[in-house]
């Protein structure tokens, strides 16, 4: 889905730096499009109309694995300390909750300054979109294709009937996760290289 609207959003990009009509309504028609999910919840997503509706909404948000993983790691850590774990031991395991604190404060200034950029003017707005939307196929390309040779080496014998072989995935998940951010980093830089010399403002 988001190759259709990354070529959608090139489409639109090229026409509008080369001096054509930039349509925002059509724009956002491209991204909101979605696909089979955002048809079936687009009722769900109605029922926001305010901005204190976002409140229950967080709430429900609160209850999800990455806050439910936070307060094991503080009843562990609680418990641990109970049984005479020593305390320096037993701050490994709230410094992991802290540790994901502080890469989302991280994440949320970044993204701050990345829209505050990308809304002051449209042909922004559309390279941002274009950005992000090509680095979301990238990155999915990637975990789908790690995931995929996972399957291959697990069933490599089954699969040797058919003379079908994989070698064993060499790429652990903390390698992937190295190996998206510096993707991320990289795109970005490229990014902002190609506008600035390409003199898109």
């Amino acid at each position: 889905m988001n190759i259709f609207i990354m070529a959608g959003t090139w489409q639109t990009f090229r026409r509008v730096s080369r001096g054509g009509h930039y349509d925002e309504e059509d724009m956002e028609m491209v991204i909101a499009r979605g696909g089979p999910l955002a048809h079936l919840f687009r009722p769900v997503f109605k029922l926001i109309r305010k901005s204190w509706h976002m409140y229950p909404l967080g709430f429900l948000f609160g209850l999800g694995f990455d806050t439910a993983t936070e307060v094991a790691l503080l009843a562990i850590s609680a418990t641990e300390a109970s049984k005479g774990l020593p305390f320096w031991s037993v701050l490994i395991f709230p410094a992991c909750s802290r540790r994901h604190g502080a890469v989302d404060t991280t994440d949320g200034i970044l993204m701050l300054g990345a829209y505050g950029w990308a809304f002051l003017n449209p042909l922004r707005k559309l390279f941002y979109n274009l950005t992000v939307t090509a680095v979301s196929v990238l990155v999915a390309l990637l975990v789908g294709g790690i995931e995929a040779s996972g399957l291959l080496a697990k069933n490599s014998a089954s699969l040797g009937d058919f003379g079908i072989s994989s070698a064993p995935s060499t790429i652990t998940s903390a390698t992937s996760v190295f190996v998206i951010i510096g993707i991320f980093f990289l795109c970005w830089m490229v990014s902002v290289l190609v506008y600035r010399s390409r003199g898109y403002d």
